[in-house]
């Protein structure tokens, strides 16, 4: 299968995946943390979930620059070892309140998109250097 050019940061997988994601998180799993969460883990889990598609969106406009698109890579890439920890909180401290499976299906969905960001970085840094 051959794989379509990247003329867009919307073109990007990683942007795809997380920018789906991020639309589960704030419509299926922060509506249901209680209301005692609302300044901390439904903030945290908000902002950095929403955070990694435009951190990518960002850094694409960047991309020409030698450190700019890897900086945003790198602070995607925080962002989504962020999430992961707060969907690992929302499921252990709220069992009750948040859909197990699901919140088993963002973290694995964080972790690869994780693994995509920091091959992206190491590609770019490569592709840079010729």
């Amino acid at each position: 299968m051959m794989k379509k050019p990247i003329r867009s940061f919307r073109d990007l997988e990683v942007y795809q995946n997380t920018y789906r994601a991020s639309i589960v998180v704030m419509t299926e799993i922060v509506p249901n943390l209680p209301d005692s969460e609302k300044y901390d883990l439904k903030d945290q889990l908000s902002r950095s979930s929403k955070a990694i598609p435009r951190l990518i969106a960002e850094g694409y406009a960047k991309r020409q620059q030698k450190r700019g698109f890897q900086k945003y890579i790198e602070d995607a890439l925080a962002e989504c070892n962020e999430t992961i920890v707060s969907l690992e909180q929302c499921k252990d401290i709220y069992p009750k309140y948040i859909d197990q499976q699901l919140c088993d299906r963002m973290i694995k969905l964080y972790d690869q998109s994780g693994r995509q960001l920091y091959r992206l970085g190491e590609s770019w840094t490569n592709f840079k250097r010729k």
